[in-house]
């Protein structure tokens, strides 16, 4: 029996590239009971358990088991999960606007929500240990829907999306047209294009300290480079979107910094929503 971790990454084919930017498998035989903590990324995902489906903490502190299928929508604060068997999944990470077609309702309104898609993906077969027909499984079934409803884009919301990505800043709009492009991002993509692009200058920081370099490699330098201003700058963003500062994060998670900077939401081994 394979006791060994397994996580391998599919390109979407090219009919999904507009919508879907990664499809990823993971498999962990043994994993450990460490409550991993989970950070906003910028990128909706649709996550199939094949293995045993993780737990939550709630807000009221109660641990729930996840649905063997969900839809993680954009995430504003850090969630705890923890796995109770063995792992294996896999999982369509969409574009940070991608997913809105999916869903078929603005993504508003899973907004830090994990939604069941036990119903949507009924029917879909993704065989345990065959990362590959894994990944078919999910793409099939989104491209069957993707014909069928008639997928669809925002141009200007990609254009503002590509911005944030090239960390460039943002195209000039008058007040009319920036007050339609946040209803906009309300619907394509589940936050406001402030709360958005404050999501990928905290991921980049992550980039940033893993780069090699001859020069001190530690959180300010990255946070520097990443945009921002200071230190109390970063702090307020590590302790709303991890809950903790960045010198604690470096000493207990050290490994989840950097499955952070591969930019996978994967549960585990522990990362991140």
């Amino acid at each position: 029996m394979n006791t060994e971790d397994r996580y391998a990454e599919f390109p979407p084919p090219p009919s999904l590239a507009l919508w879907v930017k990664v499809i990823w498998t993971y498999a962990c035989p043994e994993p450990s009971d460490t409550i991993q903590r989970i950070a906003p990324d910028g990128c909706p995902e649709l996550i199939l358990d094949v293995g045993a489906p993780y737990e939550e903490e709630g807000p009221d502190g109660v641990w729930r088991l996840q649905p063997r299928a969900l839809f993680a929508g954009q995430m504003t604060r850090p969630i705890a999960i923890r796995p109770v068997g063995p792992v294996e999944l896999v999982a369509v990470r969409f574009h940070p606007d991608g997913a809105r077609d999916w869903l078929g309702a603005a993504l508003s309104t899973a907004t830090d929500q994990r939604l069941s898609m036990v119903e949507r993906l009924k029917g879909v077969v993704a065989p345990a240990g065959d990362p590959e027909a894994q990944a078919k499984a999910m793409t099939d079934r989104l491209e069957a829907l993707r014909v069928e409803e008639g997928w669809s884009l925002d141009a200007t919301v990609r254009v503002e999306i590509e911005a944030m990505m090239a960390d460039e800043p943002a195209p000039d709009r008058s007040p009319s047209e920036q007050r339609a492009l946040q209803r906009q991002f309300l619907n394509r993509v589940g936050v406001s294009p402030r709360m958005l692009r404050s999501v990928m200058r905290f991921r980049r920081v992550f980039d940033h300290a893993l780069e090699p370099s001859d020069e001190s490699s530690g959180w300010l330098e990255a946070g520097l480079g990443a945009g921002y201003f200071d230190q109390p700058q970063m702090a307020r963003d590590f302790r709303r979107f991890l809950g903790c500062t960045a010198t604690a994060w470096a000493r207990e998670q050290v490994e989840l910094a950097r499955a952070i900077a591969s930019q996978t939401y994967k549960p585990a081994p522990p990362h991140l929503a």
